[in-house]
């Protein structure tokens, strides 16, 4: 069954594994697809998709297996005029419901199809309220805001819920691993970044499966409970964010990912600072960068342990003398003793991870403005673009062992 959809998935890229697709099959002889062609697609996307970076091949390869099955898109042009002005949707009983669907019989694809197109060979003019040609109304198979058990909604919306295949052009999302992310795909990400462990400061009051099966067996079969510590998420998290000046483009993804992370809860620890172009001799609380809301960084990097994961987002596009130089801060009123790459070079010695998310597309890191500052911050940091491939390869990086 759908032999052929599967190698076409794999010819646009999906990662469709055989176990996958028996389970597939499985789901359709349960009935989980619903008989219809818009809840097929979405079963076989939910059993065979890893990852929303490949939603846009899934779509490409149903697109072009199925493109014969559904309705021709010059459908809604021609009977557009027809469908003006439709009669009030008429509400049936069950009964009446019940009666038209032992008379129709169970719905047929082949022939839902032929006698669509014969109508439109044959049907010259607007038709409401009867029960075969195009129109409004009444119970004909084709059309809208009548009623029919098995057939086919052209137009208008759905008010019996009983339409086999909804007639209409289907809007294909992209999701490339190029686009930038949304909240929900930077919570993702970031729940990536666990590092499970039982060694915390805890009372034993979880069940250790495993340990009780095994201390049973060790005794004679009779019941011997083994309790642990609950697993916790280990990882500490520091984020450190640019804001203002040539971030304000980007102020919309950066305002999304501040929103993950602060609805992040599964964190041993999280900590959040901003600071404006480079790191200086403060680090602030709130994105108004007033030094009456900021602490220390010598402060920061002394009291936070060495096993912090860091991540640094920004564009690190910026004068050289910000970057290089004593007193390169940019604002008027705010010096700095040290160079700002001096505190970058500090902040990777005293923290083993560390990444630095860049908003800018990577095509442009070597000829836009600020690409010498940003190749001297690449020397320190490993640099990715923040895209949803960016990020999951930041998250390797992140939780590799050193």
């Amino acid at each position: 069954m759908f032999t052929s959809f599967f190698y076409e998935l794999r010819r646009q890229g999906v990662q469709v594994s055989l176990t996958e697709w028996m389970t597939l099959m499985e789901a359709l002889t349960t009935g989980l697809a619903d008989s219809s062609l818009t809840g097929f697609y979405y079963l076989a996307r939910a059993v065979l998709v890893k990852s929303e970076t490949q939603f846009d091949n899934y779509d490409l390869a149903f697109q072009n297996y199925f493109k014969g099955i559904e309705t021709p898109a010059k459908l809604l042009d021609q009977v557009e005029e027809w469908l003006k002005n439709p009669l009030p949707p008429r509400m049936f009983s069950e009964a009446e419901r019940q009666a038209l669907l032992d008379k129709m019989g169970l719905p047929n694809w082949e022939a839902l199809r032929d006698a669509l197109e014969e109508r439109l060979r044959t049907q010259d003019g607007p038709h409401h309220g009867g029960s075969k040609w195009v129109g409004t109304g009444g119970t004909s198979p084709f059309g809208h805001s009548g009623v029919h058990p098995g057939g086919v909604r052209i137009g208008g919306d759905s008010h019996g819920r009983s339409a086999v295949k909804v007639a209409a052009e289907r809007n294909y999302r992209e999701y490339r691993t190029d686009t930038t992310l949304g909240v929900r795909q930077f919570e993702v990400a970031l729940r990536r970044l666990r590092q499970f462990s039982t060694r915390i400061d805890a009372p034993r009051d979880e069940l250790d499966l495993e340990g009780t099966v095994d201390a049973t067996c060790q005794n004679a079969g009779q019941l011997k409970l083994v309790w642990t510590r609950p697993r916790k998420n280990a990882v500490k998290v520091l984020v450190l964010m640019d804001v203002g000046g040539s971030m304000y483009p980007h102020a919309n993804i950066c305002s999304q990912l501040f929103t993950a992370v602060h609805r992040a809860s599964h964190f041993k620890s999280l900590k959040f600072y901003y600071f404006h172009n480079c790191i200086y001799d403060h680090l602030y609380t709130d994105a108004s960068l007033n030094n009456s809301r900021s602490e220390k960084t010598e402060s920061v990097l002394r009291t936070l342990d060495s096993d912090y994961k860091v991540v640094l987002v920004g564009d690190a596009a910026m004068a050289p003398s910000e970057l290089m130089m004593a007193g390169g801060h940019i604002f008027w009123d705010t010096d700095n003793e040290i160079p700002g790459i001096s505190w970058l070079q500090q902040l990777d010695r005293r923290f083993s991870h560390s990444v630095w998310l860049n908003p800018i597309p990577q095509v442009q890191w070597e000829r836009i403005w600020g690409s010498q500052t940003i190749e001297m911050v690449r020397k320190i940091f490993p640099m990715y673009e923040l895209t949803l491939e960016g990020l999951e390869q930041a998250i390797k990086s992140l939780m590799v062992r050193k």
